[in-house]
């Protein structure tokens, strides 16, 4: 894969800080938000969003069970300070997106930050071109209520939130949460908060 900053005459400040920041990270990104897990493996805890592990919420009492869950560990991340929420969408690179009206309904905050283009395949057909929408706001408990519910459902894959510094990452999916924490110490910490969250299974997935 690789990512390329997106051209234009008036670039957004803030997305041009965020280029420059993933530029410098190890390893430089931006990446894909299902390989957070992965890549930072030594920070990252996985905490699920329903009692049980109970994958997908079946009424109202269990979306507020799950928004609370995301949201009580957002605040723990976020609270004080400034986040950048990044939404994702992908095709073929000569495609309209898949999921642009949903994703412009639920983030209309969120501008063209950059593109990455997968292209491992040596078949054409199969390349896709991933497109990063990014918006930098004062955290707010709540704020992003309307994309974690789409997240819980699959209805709309490939959000993450993080700090201004890139030190803690939140990637919201169906089913619960990846967060990437600054140190394993934090990350220890707060998994021992929430350690009724944690899944069952010895991988912590």
């Amino acid at each position: 894969m690789s990512g390329a900053p997106l051209p234009g005459p008036d670039p957004d400040p803030a997305h041009e800080r965020l280029t420059r920041l993933w530029q410098t990270h190890r390893p430089p990104g931006p990446l894909l938000p299902h390989e957070l897990k992965t890549v930072y493996r030594k920070h990252w805890v996985r905490f699920h969003s329903l009692p049980e592990s109970k994958r997908y919420a079946e009424d109202e009492a269990e979306y507020a069970v799950l928004l609370d869950r995301h949201n009580t560990v957002l605040d723990e991340l976020f609270a004080g300070g400034e986040a950048y929420v990044v939404t994702t969408d992908w095709a073929h690179p000569s495609d309209p997106t898949q999921y642009s009206d949903l994703r412009c309904s639920l983030h209309p905050e969120g501008t063209l930050w950059t593109t990455l283009d997968d292209t491992a395949d040596p078949d054409p057909e199969f390349h896709t071109r991933w497109y990063f929408y990014a918006d930098r706001r004062p955290w707010r408990r709540g704020c992003l209520d309307p994309l974690l519910r789409a997240a819980a459902d699959d209805a709309l894959a490939g959000i993450f939130v993080t700090d201004i510094d890139l030190g803690r990452m939140y990637h919201p999916y169906d089913g619960g949460a990846d967060v990437v924490l600054a140190t394993t110490e934090e990350r220890d910490r707060l998994r021992h908060r929430h350690a009724d969250w944690l899944s069952a299974h010895p991988s912590g997935y």
